[in-house]
């Protein structure tokens, strides 16, 4: 079955979900908010019962509406970039403060731009649900409030647990079996997924800072996001409870979850390591067991 993408003009305070297909048969989603001249995707498909094909490149048109709970990285996260690309195609300049109603441009089009877009899909990329499944539209909130209030960076205070580490500096986020391997071929899934038991301590793979945590990525459950360095981010997805907040400093092997089953068919951590904003195989940067 192929799938096409066509960005058409869409009116005033029309607001569309957009599920993007997530880790381990998840989907990166959010909700995707067009103002007067935005753009929305829309599903060509025939087969209306197929799953959400997964984006595996960056998305490259259109643009996406901030809302409340956003962050810089949890956008860039959610369609495929690096968020420092990101930042640089949008004029972000540190700190990265981004507003809720703010519009983050994926193409080069003018924010103004109503010409509509059509465009064949490459063999994955994002679509949206048939038409009757969206839901009713809504007013995006006020565009003078921040989508994140700024935090300090200030350390975690969760225990450490002593840890392996591997020559590049990582370690296992958690103990458990790995039952779903990472795919480069075009497969759901863009890191591992670790079985454990509910509860079960998730650990920080590596040293970094807190730049997400919470519940507005679709198919991850309670995520946190670790930035690492300007290269590298790590994400832990369908956990219980989370143990840290954003802006919060964390060193590996400490504490940052409870290992859970949200957003999942079953009890487990799904972890990654994305690299510029690619996903990469965790298991060429983790200790060999």
């Amino acid at each position: 079955m192929s799938w096409t993408v066509l960005l058409v003009p869409v009116r005033a305070a029309a607001v569309f979900r957009l599920p993007l297909a997530l880790l381990a048969a998840s989907a990166l989603a959010g909700c995707v908010s067009s103002p007067p001249g935005g753009v929305q995707v829309v599903d060509r498909g025939h087969n209306q019962g197929a799953a959400p094909v997964v984006q595996r490149q960056p998305v490259r048109n259109g643009h996406y509406v901030v809302q409340r709970g956003d962050t810089l990285y949890s956008i860039a996260f959610r369609f495929g970039w690096d968020w420092k690309a990101l930042a640089a195609h949008n004029g972000l300049r540190d700190p990265y403060l981004i507003r809720v109603g703010q519009t983050i441009r994926f193409d080069n089009r003018p924010v103004g731009s109503s010409q509509p877009v059509v465009a064949r899909a490459p063999a994955a990329t994002v679509v949206t649900p048939p038409a009757q499944s969206r839901p009713p539209a809504v007013t995006a909130p006020p565009a003078a409030q921040p989508a994140r209030p700024p935090v300090a960076n200030t350390p975690a205070t969760t225990p450490v647990t002593p840890v392996s580490r591997s020559a590049s500096g990582w370690s296992w986020p958690t103990q458990g079996t790995v039952i779903s391997r990472f795919s480069s071929n075009g497969s759901l899934n863009k890191g591992i997924d670790i079985a454990g038991e509910l509860g079960q301590p998730v650990l920080a793979a590596s040293d970094g800072s807190v730049v997400y945590a919470g519940s507005g990525l679709r198919g991850y459950g309670e995520l946190i996001i670790i930035k690492h360095s300007d290269t590298y981010v790590s994400a832990y997805g369908h956990n219980r409870r989370l143990l840290v907040r954003e802006g919060q400093q964390v060193k590996a092997g400490q504490s940052i979850a409870e290992m859970g089953s949200t957003g999942a068919d079953r009890v487990k951590l799904h972890f990654e390591i994305r690299r510029q904003g690619k996903p990469v195989d965790p298991l060429q940067y983790l200790p060999r067991r």
